[in-house]
């Protein structure tokens, strides 16, 4: 079981506003807003400051699957199911450009760390890196044989990693635009994909029911975690059995005279 936290978590605020199911979230960098998207093609703008009203961005014609903030803030981006991708500006006018990203859905946008460029990942099996400022096409990355659900740039924006449902996680160079390394240890879909802060290591996700770490230097798996259906089973047995000691204890407890 884990370690109990020293301290609880507490709600502190709530946002409704979109009319269907809400598929991501991204705060800015200065945690000052918020940002959603929705299977009801929307974006919104939350701002964490009380009694601010949010900002409703509408353009996309599909489910919203994505958003990330730019480093600096000043830019938002959003990926759908449209096969689009769109830049906004996060203000109250909500002005965007439209890049004709893919072929088929785009899963995932991310900005490099000096926002100069950001990468997407797609049901159409590529990976593309695009010029955020001249609204420009740059690179594909394609061997990924199955749809790409996730990519993400480096902290130093030097490397690309992606993850996809033909299993494997490809470490991509930016600059040689090769692949440097494919991990072909998950035994099913690879939902996700990100960076240690450091740069040195990558964590994956895994429809196999594990989280996989490796070192992106010497490539080495470094951790290897896995979640089964036996240990919630066992876990919730011991939940139950704990609270089944705790009622008997009560009940003789109020039978003393």
């Amino acid at each position: 079981m884990a370690a109990p936290c020293a301290e609880d978590p507490s709600l502190e605020r709530h946002f409704k506003g979109h009319r269907d199911a809400v598929t991501c979230v991204d705060f800015s960098i200065n945690t000052k807003q918020l940002a959603s998207g929705s299977m009801d093609s929307c974006l919104m703008v939350w701002h964490m400051k009380p009694q601010s009203r949010a900002y409703r961005f509408t353009g996309h014609k599909d489910a919203v699957t994505c958003v990330n903030f730019s480093p600096s803030g000043h830019l938002l981006a959003s990926g759908s199911r449209d096969k689009t991708v769109r830049i906004w500006v996060p203000n109250v006018k909500g002005e965007s450009t439209v890049f004709r990203a893919h072929t088929a859905t785009v899963r995932s946008v991310h900005f490099c760390s000096d926002g100069q460029s950001f990468v997407t990942a797609s049901d159409d099996k590529t990976v593309k890196v695009w010029a955020t400022h001249r609204q420009k096409f740059l690179f594909s990355l394609s061997q990924h044989i199955n749809w790409v659900r996730c990519a993400k740039f480096s902290p130093d924006g030097r490397l690309i990693v992606s993850a996809s449902d033909d299993k494997t996680v490809k470490l991509w160079d930016k600059s040689s635009r090769e692949c440097v390394h494919s991990y072909c240890e998950h035994g099913g879909f690879v939902t996700y994909v990100d960076f240690h802060p450091s740069g040195t290591c990558i964590a994956a996700a895994g429809m196999d029911n594990t989280v996989k770490v490796w070192d992106v230097r010497t490539h080495r798996l470094l951790q290897h975690y896995q979640f089964s259906i036996l240990e919630q089973r066992l876990t919730l047995t011991e939940d139950k059995l704990k609270q089944c000691l705790e009622n008997q204890q009560l009940i003789m407890q109020r039978a003393t005279p």
